[in-house]
């Protein structure tokens, strides 16, 4: 996988306070952050599946952030 799209990336770090920026934080922060959404969709998941559901709600990625 290659991460996040990092146009995107920089513009959510920018809008966080960062004035400055190198290539490879942005990069470092993309990849980190595809892996993040990846652990956090997997409990989601496992919670639908728990309630007997194929769709993954917000509820689910709710519960699935505080675990």
């Amino acid at each position: 996988m290659t991460g996040l799209p990092l146009a995107t990336v920089e513009r959510i770090m920018r809008s966080a306070g960062a004035e400055r920026i190198s290539n490879d934080a942005v990069e470092a922060a993309s990849a980190k952050a595809q892996k993040l959404i990846e652990t956090l969709t997997a409990e989601a998941v496992v919670l639908s599946k728990h309630a007997g559901r194929k769709t993954v709600t917000a509820e689910d990625v709710e519960l699935a952030s505080k675990r």
